[in-house]
């Protein structure tokens, strides 16, 4: 891959941190997919309770972008977008009080998405005090200098391991543990998750695949089938991996195409796994595993696969099922966790939008309150779609998939609704989540990133 162009901004460059260091230093930060927490929290406080109609909250600067899925990512005086714009991948660095650009950096890319969806990057920009990691479309892996956009190192997965093609590109965004960047290949036979050196890029570890999965039983299919491996097969999924301690012990929870693993960071060892795929082909994974203590909750949105609740034993090497349900079918977002409540919006398409609360503890329904709007197309109506949120201050803020912001109060006895403004410049998809620094609120859609202000006056 040729990096290009990388230009530098007028303003002060960064300063180079002696070591690379994890992704979340300061409380108001957000350097990566789902934030400092990896749950889409923050600590963060005096933002506001109401939207102001019909001028909306005070948008502080408005940059137009290319294409893609991936949300902006914000650490410290740095904001990076990853996107696309014709033949190139764009991985651009702003200013977060005005938007100026400080630097960018492209790489070719010739994707093209098979069923018509955008063609640019799905995965999210990993900050850490001087690097830069993006995952692109295509499966090209980089690490840029934080400073000044340059390229330290690159790898191309799709041809470093062997990785049927997915369904829509490359879509899980990698993370750092334990000194090491996680990166979900989706590689055969056994490279699924890999890890890697995040100052070299060289593989330190392999694992996930034919080995875990053979035999494995296909638990939620008919009859009593056991996985038959085969090397033709995806292992990809959507689903970002994410790390926890369990039974105090850090472990790697990376749900792929076939289902959940649980990893040891350190060596890539399978603890256990657990079969959870939709029995239609034309399906996947997409949310990233929600974690408490010593349990752990996978969904999905296709084909009544609903939501799995596990706990994890002692020595972290067996689970029992807590409980599973279809209260909640998750796509892409994750549901946000409040006062033992879950939070989300279920459904696979724009018809099968939900607003839901589900107890964590039984997942119980305890509301509901229909999203629905018509398929890919007709006049955009006052409902979210398949949104997301982000907890605050004691709010939930939400993005509809059309571009309405909103505030509500948790409540798991009512639907609790503060606020709600249709952002004129926003249309759908508004796919990627919303992200939250320094009472700033970040939005992009397929043709604008919007800062918008969130302090409470």
């Amino acid at each position: 891959m040729n990096f290009s162009r990388v230009v530098l901004g007028n303003v002060v460059a960064l300063a180079l941190a002696t070591a690379l260091v994890a992704p979340t230093s300061r409380a108001d930060d957000w350097p990566c997919l789902l934030g400092p927490n990896h749950d889409a929290t923050s600590a963060e406080k005096g933002l506001v309770d109401a939207i102001p109609l019909p001028s909306g909250l005070p948008v502080l600067w408005k940059r137009p972008i290319g294409t893609g899925y991936s949300a902006p990512s914000v650490r410290g005086d740095l904001v990076v977008l990853f996107h696309r714009k014709g033949n190139e991948e764009i991985t651009q660095a702003f200013d977060p009080r005005n938007g100026n650009q400080r630097w960018q950096a492209t790489q070719d890319t010739r994707y093209q998405d098979p069923f018509g969806y955008n063609n640019g990057p799905r995965c999210t920009p990993l900050l850490t005090s001087n690097r830069v990691y993006t995952f692109g479309a295509e499966g090209k892996l980089a690490c840029l200098d934080a400073a000044d956009g340059k390229l330290v190192w690159q790898r191309d997965t799709a041809r470093d391991f062997e990785i049927p093609e997915a369904f829509f590109g490359v879509g899980s965004t990698p993370i750092l543990e334990g000194g090491k960047l996680i990166v979900a290949v989706g590689g055969q036979p056994n490279s699924g998750v890999v890890a890697l050196d995040p100052e070299t890029g060289k593989t330190l570890w392999e694992s996930v695949g034919e080995k875990n999965w053979q035999g494995q039983p296909m638990l939620g299919w008919p009859g009593e089938l056991k996985v038959d491996w085969r090397r033709y097969e995806k292992c990809a999924s959507y689903s970002t991996p994410i790390a926890a301690t369990v039974n105090g012990e850090r472990l790697l929870f990376a749900v792929t195409r076939q289902g959940l693993v649980a990893l040891d960071p350190k060596d890539g060892g399978v603890r256990f796994s657990r079969w959870f795929r939709a029995r239609v082909d034309d399906s996947v994974n997409a949310m990233t595993p929600v974690v408490l203590d010593n349990d752990v909750m996978i969904s999905s949105a296709y084909y009544k696969s609903g939501s799995v609740r596990l706990h994890v034993g002692p020595g972290n090497k067996s689970f029992t099922e807590s409980w599973r349900g279809l209260g909640l079918e998750m796509h892409w977002s994750q549901p946000v966790r409040v006062d033992g409540h879950l939070y989300g919006f279920s459904g696979r398409n724009e018809p099968d939008a939900v607003l839901r609360c589900v107890e964590w503890k039984t997942g119980e329904l305890k509301w509901e309150r229909p999203e629905r709007w018509p398929r890919h197309g007709g006049a955009q109506p006052d409902v979210y779609g398949r949104g997301s949120f982000l907890v605050a201050d004691g709010k939930l803020f939400a993005l509809g998939e059309g571009g309405i912001i909103g505030i509500f109060k948790p409540n798991a006895e009512k639907c609790e609704e503060l606020a709600r403004w249709q952002m004129p410049d926003l249309h759908y998809p508004c796919w990627a989540g919303p992200v939250l620094s320094e009472r700033r609120l970040y939005i992009r859609s397929e043709d604008f990133l919007v800062c918008l202000d969130l302090a409470k006056k």
